[in-house]
């Protein structure tokens, strides 16, 4: 390369790097709010980055990655448990693929694709019921006895009874999604990991998402929390001694862990940075644009749309949620009609196409002793990212900026 050529290089990645840097200084709120929680002990630490119209906007970390047993500085490359961010990211993607190819259809009955789950009543409940959380499931699998395996996960949620009739109510339920993962392995022959790898993250270049995170990684990965006692041994991944042990590198999951870690609503492991190329690979696509996004845009379209039967009440798309009970990570700002998810390790994605606009937060809220309240956080950083940027509300008038509040 001539030096002239290395110079315009240079100029023109310096010219980028201050652009970022001009456009974070009105982002203000954010740092106030990011850093009032980690006052108030609701998190050690977090990456948030924003998207808007094509460009990374905001990209910071804060606090600390680890508190304990080591205290460690948050850095931009930390890699998160991702937890029910697998939902949308992995299996709901890997299941639109599936429909994409013609291997299924979202009102299929479940039990068409695997028989053993006709068990208990549940012969008619379908795909669409299951992606959308209306299939009448409970919420999770009971742990209150032993057990382990994925084949022994299977058995059990094939076999398990509805808690209320299909269509009638929303209940959030991990069997939904452990069941979907089935199913991605039965229609394609692979294990969920590798399908997710071969069929989702290389396409997308994603470098640093995966499951079973390789030993390589642990000093990137952020430690969720302590598991005391029987919890902390005899579980795939953790030591065959009695003690506590902080889970770092092995999904925080109870249900996952005993699945060997691969699972359809949770396991997944990824950075802020990955997430963010996932969306806006996935608004490129939207808005016809060049993307590696790696659905149709018509299949696309018809997985962030409201998907829920006619009756129901929170609006959920084919993975996304759109505005039910679990969607305050929106904000007050967002449109009905934009879309995202959140984690229970304290991670949250938030997409809005109409604004071309998409807001992370990764944190592991759990560290070092257990989950606390962030809900209203994550909605204030939406608002905060929304009001920074001046972006219109549906009434088409631009949000006034506020001043941010000063911290205690």
């Amino acid at each position: 390369m001539s030096r002239a050529r290395r110079v315009s290089v240079l100029l023109a990645a310096l010219a980028v790097c201050c652009g970022l840097v001009h456009a974070q200084s009105g982002f203000t709120a954010i740092d106030q709010l990011v850093h009032q929680a980690i006052d108030d002990h609701l998190l050690p630490g977090a990456v948030v980055v924003v998207g808007h119209e094509g460009k990374v906007v905001f990209r910071r970390a804060y606090g600390m990655r680890s508190l304990e047993p080591t205290q460690e500085p948050m850095t931009l490359d930390t890699i998160f448990d991702m937890a029910s961010l697998t939902k949308p990211l992995t299996t709901a993607t890997a299941i639109m693929q599936l429909y994409q190819h013609g291997k299924l259809q979202f009102d299929d009955p479940v039990a068409k694709y695997l028989p053993a789950f006709a068990a208990n009543g549940k012969q008619a409940i379908t795909i669409r019921q299951l992606l959308t959380h209306y299939s009448g499931l409970p919420p999770d699998l009971p742990l209150d006895e032993p057990w382990e395996g994925k084949g022994e996960a299977y058995r059990r949620a094939f076999a398990i009874a509805p808690v209320v009739l299909p269509r009638e109510k929303f209940q959030y339920s991990d069997i939904n999604y452990i069941v979907l993962g089935a199913m991605v392995e039965k229609l394609s022959g692979m294990t969920l990991d590798e399908y997710m790898r071969r069929f989702i993250m290389s396409p997308l270049g994603l470098r640093h998402t995966r499951f079973l995170p390789p030993e390589s990684w642990i000093p990137h990965i952020a430690p969720t929390q302590y598991e005391h006692g029987a919890a902390a041994y005899g579980v795939s991944g953790l030591p065959t001694g009695p003690g506590d042990v902080m889970l770092r590198g092995v999904v925080h999951d109870p249900t996952s862990r005993r699945m060997g870690g691969v699972a359809g609503h949770a396991g997944l492991f990824s950075t802020a940075d990955d997430v963010a190329v996932y969306a806006q690979q996935l608004l490129d696509r939207l808005a016809g644009r060049p993307s590696r996004f790696p659905l149709s845009r018509r299949v696309l379209r018809m997985m962030v749309a409201p998907e829920q039967p006619a009756n129901g009440k929170a609006q959920r798309g084919f993975g996304w949620d759109i505005d039910s009970p679990y969607s305050s990570n929106r904000g007050t700002i967002l449109p009905v009609g934009s879309f995202g998810h959140t984690g229970f390790t304290g991670t949250s994605l938030w997409i809005d196409p109409a604004s071309d606009t998409y807001v992370i937060v990764l944190a592991n809220s759990v560290h070092p002793n257990g989950p606390k309240r962030i809900t209203a956080l994550r909605g204030a950083i939406a608002d905060a990212a929304v009001v920074a940027l001046g972006i219109y509300t549906e009434s088409n008038k631009k949000i006034s900026v506020p001043t941010a509040p000063t911290r205690r």
